[in-house]
């Protein structure tokens, strides 16, 4: 009896140490079309993480196959779906990076957009009560020219067309973000930078709505620096273009000394 607990209590110590074999590995002898068809499967019915294991298996062990390169879109894809969207970004960037011919490489640009949109998809959820100063829509901006690149060099690609409607999308969101970082500015009386941000808008989003309330800031931070001739242009630039803005109703709100015209919050 107690050589068998001595034998016991020597093999748990071995194990303990890692010093038996680990358990077989069930894949071992896989194909690669076994690989990934199994993959596939694990794919389909949202088990993520076990799809991406056994397709990173697939690649490190056929690597030049045509399995492989697949499969690191379909990881890609994965992270994506597992709302990795950091993981998905580098892998997607990966593949653009080893294979920019690939038949398939338009897919990989709208996913590297759409994780980089997912990202940064609050980006005006939190507009009310944070400080827009020290938010960074880095996100967003890379998910602008993932689709962008994608729209240029594949125009008929059948992702174009969602990859452009979310970049007018971002453009909005975008220039939004800039318009509450003016406004921001402003009422703290930094009156350089507002005006800074609003003149930003309106050389890089010139199709977006917020130009009405850039030019607004614009004008009302001039009229503040005692810049009288840039107020005047930002004012006239504002009646030509929106003619009905609320910023415009009444008597000519620069003249208004009894209600200067930035007090519209």
């Amino acid at each position: 009896m107690t050589r068998i607990l001595a034998a016991l209590l020597l093999t748990m110590t071995v194990a303990g140490c890692g010093l038996l074999p680990d358990s077989p590995d069930e894949t071992a002898k896989w194909s690669a079309s076994k690989l990934y068809s199994e993959a596939k499967a694990q794919l389909a019915e949202g088990n993520y993480q076990r799809a991406i294991q056994l397709f990173e298996k697939l690649e490190a062990r056929y690597p030049y196959g045509p399995y492989a390169q697949q499969a690191q879109l379909e990881v890609a894809y994965a992270h994506y779906k597992d709302n990795e969207p950091a993981s998905a970004i580098a892998a997607a960037e990966r593949f653009i990076r080893l294979y920019p011919n690939h038949p398939h490489v338009d897919y990989a640009y709208y996913l590297k957009g759409l994780a980089n949109f997912v990202e940064d998809r609050g980006l005006l959820a939190g507009l009310g009560g944070q400080d827009m100063s020290e938010r960074d829509p880095k996100a967003a901006r890379e998910a602008f020219e993932a689709f962008r690149e994608l729209a240029t060099r594949f125009p008929d690609s059948k992702y174009t067309p969602d990859a452009l409607a979310r970049m007018r999308y971002l453009v909005n969101a975008l220039a939004s973000h800039e318009v509450h970082v003016a406004r921001y500015y402003f009422k703290r009386g930094a009156y350089v930078a507002a005006a800074n941000r609003g003149k930003y808008v309106l050389e890089h989003y010139p199709q977006a709505p917020a130009q009405e309330e850039a030019l607004y800031l614009m004008a009302a931070s001039y009229d503040r620096l005692g810049l009288a001739d840039l107020r005047d242009d930002a004012l006239r630039v504002l009646k030509l273009n929106f003619p009905n803005s609320p910023y415009l109703t009444g008597q000519d709100p620069i003249a208004a000394k009894e209600r200067p015209w930035w007090k519209f919050w």
